[in-house]
């Protein structure tokens, strides 16, 4: 199996063991479904913020460890003082090391759009994300077909929650539908975790129009930003670039202010 298989095998264990320790009932006692969700969508089109998905994520499948002891409030609050748009936030425990605590410490500290990273395969996930504080969340259209997309993006849109499908080339785009809020280019094959900038400048014209764009992975640079703004993306979503680093936080703001100077 290649990497993502192996994640989507042992997702499917997980959701079982999580859906008998914690209920639906349960989770739907939480206090968050009494709060209305944030729109990432919106913050996305602000022209007064960066356009910028800062993720807090700990290691991946293909760098292992990045930053194991960058604290999260520290650091969410620092991406929204910094001017991130919205905060991403990896969820899954065994192949990128986080947890949902991690979102709902961001949710308590940060009044803004939060989207659960994570591989969504089963309306529970869904609720489960609504019951930790998320606005958001992310579905992946090259391990869900398209009835799934759409039943999964259906139920979280009933739920308050808005929806960011990410494609990695032109056929997944068939699944996007009136569900979607906003689609995802992954500049990172997640087979083989090979990474090309380019992948979102090739799909840019061919995602359907209105539509949010955000591209995501390999962002390292504010010349690149610059050049996928001009070719219509509205969100850019970066995390090794930041986590990579002792102060995220930091690096977040030093990238936005680079934005900010090479657009002058």
């Amino acid at each position: 199996m290649n990497i993502l298989e192996k994640i989507i095998a042992h997702k499917k264990k997980e959701i079982s063991e999580r859906r008998s320790i914690y209920p639906a009932k349960l989770l739907e006692r939480s206090i968050y479904f009494g709060s209305d969700c944030v729109s990432m969508k919106k913050y996305l089109l602000r022209k007064d913020k960066s356009g910028i998905i800062a993720e807090f994520k700990r290691r991946s499948p293909s760098k292992g460890v990045i930053n194991a002891h960058a604290p999260v409030e520290r650091t969410s609050i620092g991406y929204m003082q910094a001017g991130a748009s919205a905060l991403s936030v990896l969820t899954d425990t065994e192949f990128f090391g986080g947890k949902n605590e991690d979102l709902t410490v961001a949710r308590k500290f940060n009044y803004c759009p939060i989207l659960r990273k994570d591989f969504i395969l089963e309306e529970y996930q869904v609720l489960e994300a609504r019951s930790i504080g998320a606005d958001a969340v992310l579905l992946l259209a090259n391990v869900l077909d398209k009835k799934q997309v759409k039943k999964l993006a259906g139920f979280a849109r009933s739920l308050g929650m808005e929806v960011l499908m990410e494609v990695r080339d032109e056929k997944e785009l068939d699944s996007v539908c009136p569900e979607i809020d906003m689609v995802g280019v992954n500049n990172r094959n997640l087979e083989d975790f090979k990474v090309d900038v380019k992948q979102s400048f090739r799909l840019a014209k061919k995602i359907p129009k209105g539509m949010v764009k955000i591209s995501e992975s390999g962002l390292d640079s504010a010349k690149t930003i610059h050049e996928l703004k001009a070719a219509g993306f509205n969100g850019f979503l970066i995390g090794e670039t930041f986590m990579k680093q002792g102060r995220p936080e930091r690096a977040c703001a030093e990238f936005i202010q680079a934005i900010e100077r090479s657009s002058k």
